[in-house]
This record gives C-alpha cells, structure tokens and sequence, in this order.
C-alpha cells in the first residue's frame, strides 16, 4: 500500500478510537422504593451509599447545611436496627422516623 493510503486508514481510525463513546451504562433508582431488605442485602448498592444520599436529601429539605459524623453513624445504626426488626419497611420512611427523633 502506497502511503497516502497507510496515512488515510491511520486518520481513519484514529477519528473512529477518539469519537467511540465508553458503554458504561447509567442506572437511575428510585430511591423512595428501596425496602429494608434490598438495603441490607446490598441489592441495590451500599447501604452507606444509600444513607448518605438519604440524609443528604433529608437534610437538604430541611434547609440544613451541618454534617456531623457522628450523628450520621449514630442514624445508621439506628436504620439497621429497625430495617432488621422489619425488612419491609421502606428505608426512605425509616430514615425520616429516625431522624425525626435522634435530635
């Protein structure tokens, strides 16, 4: 092959590497769906995946902008417990009991 071909083919290719999109896929969850047993069963993510966006949403609605890591732990536990004493629960409702009385 005479070189302006090698050099076309090589342009070519190099447009098609550069302009190919990465496959990762993106998944969206309905977060107010997620019951107990799918958060403590890693089914859906990591749970502390899950509480953290939980008491980001929680406490963005209530206009609050402190993050105290220690409360968040003790918050933590405390959906565990309830999540493991009723497994249908849906942790949405569970967080907003929890954190309604940890103040």
């Amino acid at each position: 092959m005479n070189r302006a071909v090698m050099s076309t083919i090589n342009i070519i290719m190099l447009i098609a590497f550069l302009a190919a999109t990465d496959g990762h896929a993106q998944v969206s969850i309905d977060v107010s769906k997620i019951t107990c047993e799918q958060y403590l069963g890693f089914k859906v993510a990591n749970p502390r995946d899950i509480q953290n966006w939980l008491s980001g949403y929680h406490h963005g609605k209530q206009g609050i902008t402190v993050f105290e890591p220690q409360r968040q732990k003790e918050i933590a536990d405390k959906v565990e417990s309830e999540c493991l004493a009723n497994s249908n629960l849906l942790v949405m409702q569970v967080v907003e009991r929890v954190v309604g009385t940890s103040k």
